[in-house]
């Protein structure tokens, strides 16, 4: 088996939907509203209301990515660079092209300076790099094998890994250090995919067991026609039209970025939220509010091939101060774990566009952002319909990290 440092993206791993964004920047020192209010999400989830009771604080997010860059005015004092063991902070403080660290301000950022503002503002980054499509060989070579960034993050007490990355190849090794990080109480988001359009193939780390992978939606509650379907879908959340950084230098915002990478950052945010406000739950009982809480219209226990249990919706969670999380101990996700993720085989083959809960109409018209519900189009895609009054509550943008691996 070839090591982490030389494992690349072959040419059935062609970046994966990278990140597409308009080629119109926003300074990061204008106004706050210049990219803020490009977050459609924060008002559709209701984020200062949630503020209230939560913010993310106490609570550690790693960030497997593109390297993280920590003088970002919305990310000062928010990343824990010095966390980082010297043999894997190789690039971590130091992102190669802004993918790593939009990611960590989605979930983290103060917002201070005009930038984006993080539904978890509260919460902290732990930031790590691995190998990666665009980077040199030299940096490559240089990159922390991901079984070991892995292994080193589920023996810390960062209880929440984002990895908005996706390739469709599984690597035994890497199944392992994903099972060990589940076992020690840490609760894991990948992207789906953003190649639903071309290929829609298997991908990984979102098809492994104890992964939850999140797929995005627009702010009419529809899904990306980009975004990847299929048994790896577990819960949705935004991941269209949101604002990221253009590239490495740090200048300006792009807008109208798309991507289940930005989706998965949003679902780990949300978790983030529930665990500070329940610092003595276990990730199956963080995992288990979000499922319960998740806004669908289909019977629970057949989830959507294109939104899996549902969209994100932390507030519902926060809001009741009498939900009960269900066993410490069991899985929620128990059923799909057990089976190793159901779909297709190990080889990567494309999903069937069947979508897994019965296509259901809304009755009596549109219900609100918060009760997302679900109907099939005629291209098969599942929809979430949202008030015209409403924003809805998720959003997506993908990256790619290499070991064969693309953006999710």
């Amino acid at each position: 088996m070839l090591s982490a440092s030389t494992r690349r993206l072959t040419a059935a791993c062609a970046a994966l939907g990278a990140l597409t964004a308009l080629p119109v920047g926003l300074a990061p020192s204008a106004a706050a509203a210049d990219v803020q209010s490009q977050q459609w999400y924060l008002s559709a989830m209701k984020a200062d209301e949630m503020w209230k009771t939560s913010t993310g604080k106490g609570v550690k997010v790693a960030v497997i990515d593109t390297g993280v860059n920590p003088s970002t005015p919305s990310l000062q004092g928010q990343v824990l660079g010095d966390e980082v063991s010297k043999p894997l902070s190789y690039g971590a403080t130091k992102d190669i092209n802004g993918h790593g660290t939009t990611m960590a301000e989605l979930i983290a950022g103060t917002g201070n300076g005009g930038g984006l503002k993080g539904l978890a503002p509260d919460a902290k980054i732990v930031p790590y790099r691995v190998a990666m499509r665009g980077m040199s060989l030299a940096e490559e070579n240089k990159a922390p094998d991901p079984v070991a960034v892995l292994k080193a993050i589920a023996d810390s007490d960062v209880k929440i890994i984002n990895m908005s990355f996706a390739d469709d190849i599984s690597y035994d090794d890497e199944q392992a250090a994903i099972k060990y990080a589940a076992s020690k109480g840490k609760l894991l988001f990948a992207g789906t995919g953003n190649d639903a359009e071309t290929t829609n193939k298997k991908m990984y780390p979102a098809s492994y067991p104890y992964v939850v992978g999140v797929s995005a939606i627009d702010k009419t509650g529809k899904v990306g026609k980009f975004s990847n379907h299929g048994a790896s879908v577990d819960l949705s959340a935004p991941g269209v039209n949101v604002p990221a950084w253009c590239n490495a230098s740090f200048r300006s915002y792009c807008s109208h970025v798309n991507g289940t990478s930005v989706a998965t950052a949003v679902a780990s945010a949300s978790a983030a939220l529930i665990w500070s406000a329940h610092p003595d739950w276990t990730a199956n009982q963080v995992l288990r509010s979000l499922i319960d809480t998740a806004g669908r219209e289909w019977p629970k226990d057949t989830p959507s091939n294109y939104l899996g249990y549902g969209v994100v919706r932390p507030r519902k969670v926060l809001e009741n101060p009498h939900y009960n999380p269900g066993s410490a101990t069991a899985d929620p996700l128990a059923t799909e774990n057990w089976r190793g993720k159901p779909g297709t085989s190990p080889s990567g083959s494309a999903y069937s566009s069947t979508p897994s809960a019965p296509a259901k109409s809304t009755p009596g018209g549109a219900t609100s952002a918060a009760d997302a519900s679900s109907k099939s189009s005629g291209n098969n895609l599942t929809w979430v319909v949202v008030a015209a009054a409403a924003l809805v509550v998720i959003g997506g943008a993908a990256f790619a990290v290499i070991r064969s691996r693309r953006r999710a």
